[in-house]
């Protein structure tokens, strides 16, 4: 039997080697990195029992007619948005991904883009080298964050750790989510919560619903004073409208961890925006996240291959 891994992200496949061996004695590993998967697709992966692959990789209608013995896709992530999970269901293919793994990691980048936002730490190193000191290098007196307001558009998972963690530093949180009623913090419209916010955090799955939800009418009914955070996905983000919030001082600034092409040219008007911090989609990054998706999505492809239940199929 073939397993399938497409990825270019890490070092080491230890965690799934030592466990699909376990699983599955006899087993044959076979690697693509994600731009020479559609060339292996008809070298070796067409005969593939099951696949793991990151999330970036377009496993798309095409691709899967490929597939001959497929019978499981696995996906490093939560996001399965670039896997035609119609297609694979009407070829008998289980798709599954690892959804929570990073709940804690994100919710934690989250609270460190609000302390950015507020504490403005860069900008008074900036000034220092300009002469200021003490009171001289503030332009802005801030608040304190226990006199702030947060508002979470999309109270999932992560949405219900970035509220936890507000809470816990006093502040006053709003939430939005379309499918159901957030509990626990001030349950409000998406019009009201970004009419009152001093932060603002984006926590929706990337669909074509969501597609472009932070647009220019989004950020107009934003404080000036307010900042703006993603750590979802990039395209539910106007890029093109967030950039002109940002420079026409609409909105305070913007820290996002994800952008809508990635990895970014270089030369991408975003990455050279002053008030907008760009971090490469890292947000979800620790020893014990990574452990946990890769351990995750090895064994959703051991359980249904070997016939077991998996509790994370998706779509």
């Amino acid at each position: 039997m073939l397993v399938w891994i497409i990825d270019k992200e890490w070092n080491s496949y230890e965690l799934e080697e030592g466990l699909l061996n376990r699983e599955l004695p006899g087993l044959e590993i076979r690697y693509s990195k994600n731009e020479t998967c559609r060339e292996d697709l008809e070298k070796f992966g067409k005969k593939a029992g099951g696949i793991i692959c990151q999330i970036s990789v377009a496993i798309t209608g095409d691709f899967i007619a490929a597939l001959e013995q497929c019978r499981v896709i696995s996906v490093y992530g939560a996001g399965y948005n670039n896997v035609d999970t119609a297609a694979a269901r009407a070829r008998g293919i289980t798709v599954c991904n690892v959804p929570g793994y990073c709940v804690d990691d994100v919710s934690d980048y989250v609270m460190a883009a609000i302390y950015h936002g507020n504490k403005q730490l860069e900008e008074y190193h900036r000034h220092i080298r300009n002469g200021k000191w003490g009171a001289q290098a503030v332009t802005e007196i801030i608040n304190r964050l226990s006199v702030s307001t947060l508002f979470i558009a999309g109270y999932g998972r992560i949405g219900r750790a970035v509220a936890a963690k507000a809470k816990a530093l006093g502040m006053e949180v709003l939430a939005y989510d379309a499918l159901s009623k957030p509990q626990g913090v001030t349950a409000v419209s998406l019009e009201e919560g970004l009419a009152r916010a001093d932060f603002v955090t984006l926590h929706v799955a990337y669909t074509r619903e969501t597609e472009h939800l932070a647009d220019r009418d989004f950020f107009s009914r934003m404080k000036n004073s307010a900042w703006f955070i993603n750590a979802s996905r990039g395209g539910v983000v106007d890029e093109g409208a967030l950039i002109e919030a940002v420079e026409s001082k609409r909105i305070r600034g913007a820290v996002v961890d994800v952008v809508e092409t990635e990895p970014p040219p270089p030369d991408a008007r975003i990455l050279h925006t002053p008030g907008i911090l760009v971090t490469p989609h890292i947000s979800y990054l620790s020893v014990d996240a990574l452990r946990e998706l890769q351990e995750t999505a090895a064994r959703n492809v051991a359980d249904i291959l070997k016939g077991r239940p998996s509790e994370n199929i998706a779509g």
